[in-house]
């Protein structure tokens, strides 16, 4: 709503599509997908269920109606199915009715969900949420991280162990590695971090191993980040994704934040020099999203300009000049 013309009614019907469409009025809950009106696929995941609970918080944040309602019916089925209060992490996956169809354990919806997490803490303060994703963090970044060479394998077994061959869709749970995701695991470790009162903890020095680390394996000849890496750290996917390298950015800016490093704001610039050049479309809008080694635009791998969450991301909290709290900028 930053000076958004419309924006109002953007929020408005997203909201509404939630809860009369998403929201399973049988079993509870939000379906994964939908075209339209119909289902396309009615697995509630725990990925979907964290980023309904930011949309919430972001809702409430601007004051919109609806949201301590959505807040609160989402908060109750993530703290149902979802959390495991012995592990302090969040299981992915049910049937539609709630039934088990997998033992599979994931980072990508705990790293989203200590985004939510956050947010919906800085807009209630309720100790909860902060607690919940400091749990998660610790089990990442203070556990996995520095056994793993700074490296965050994605996938895991039921009981939490590395399954490191675990290979499920290509683009969306790849083998190995995303480094894209150790930049936006590292900027939430800040964030936390920020929101923790800055406590004498060595969560800082992770957060900067973990993006260097991400930095140095994937940075390309050419430019660009690959999208994954064994566990070696090595190129699997060299991909040239648009997403890995808005969050590399939003990662180096807190950084720059924290911590007043030349490299960081060497690295800041290169980042969003290659961007500018070969993503961002400075004829109609937006980023592309996928490029080749020569930055030429890449078509056969998305329709269109998949989303703006990323790249918007990428523009508007190093405007912030902070590592939480970072919407709105006045306050």
């Amino acid at each position: 709503m930053i000076g958004f013309n419309g924006a109002e009614r953007i929020i408005d019907h997203g909201m509404a599509y939630l809860t009369s469409h998403h929201r399973d009025a049988d079993y509870g809950g939000y379906l994964w997908a939908l075209a339209g009106d119909q289902i396309k696929d009615e697995r509630k995941l725990a990925y979907g269920h964290v980023f309904v609970l930011l949309a919430a918080a972001s809702a409430k944040q601007v004051g919109h109606p609806d949201a301590d309602a959505l807040m609160s019916d989402v908060r109750t089925i993530l703290d149902r199915y979802f959390w495991e209060e012995d592990a302090g992490l969040f299981r992915d996956e049910w049937n539609r009715n709630w039934t088990p169809f997998s033992s599979y354990r994931g980072m990508n919806a705990n790293m989203h969900g200590v985004e939510a997490l956050l947010a919906a803490f800085e807009i209630t303060g309720d100790d909860l949420y902060l607690t919940r994703a400091g749990r998660i963090l610790d089990f990442f970044v203070g556990q996995i991280a520095p056994q793993e060479n700074w490296r965050l394998p994605e996938h895991y077994t039921l009981n939490w162990r590395i399954d490191r061959d675990y290979a499920g869709d290509p683009m969306f749970r790849p083998a190995g590695t995303t480094p894209g995701h150790s930049f936006e695991l590292g900027r939430l470790q800040l964030q936390h971090w920020d929101l923790s009162g800055r406590p004498d903890t060595d969560a800082p020095a992770a957060a900067r191993r973990l993006i260097e680390q991400a930095l140095h394996d994937a940075w390309l000849p050419g430019g660009g980040l690959a999208y994954t890496l064994g566990f070696d750290g090595k190129v699997a996917n060299a991909s040239r994704f648009w997403w890995p390298v808005a969050e590399a950015i939003g990662a180096v800016a807190a950084l720059i934040v924290m911590d007043q490093n030349p490299e960081d704001e060497i690295w800041y610039r290169k980042l969003w020099s290659y961007a500018d050049q070969t993503f961002v479309d400075h004829q109609h809008g937006g980023w592309f999203p996928a490029v080749d080694e020569t930055g030429g635009v890449v078509t056969s791998i998305f329709d269109g300009k998949p989303d703006i969450y990323h790249a918007l991301q990428a523009c508007l909290f190093p405007l912030s000049g902070r590592l939480s709290r970072m919407m709105p900028f006045s306050r």
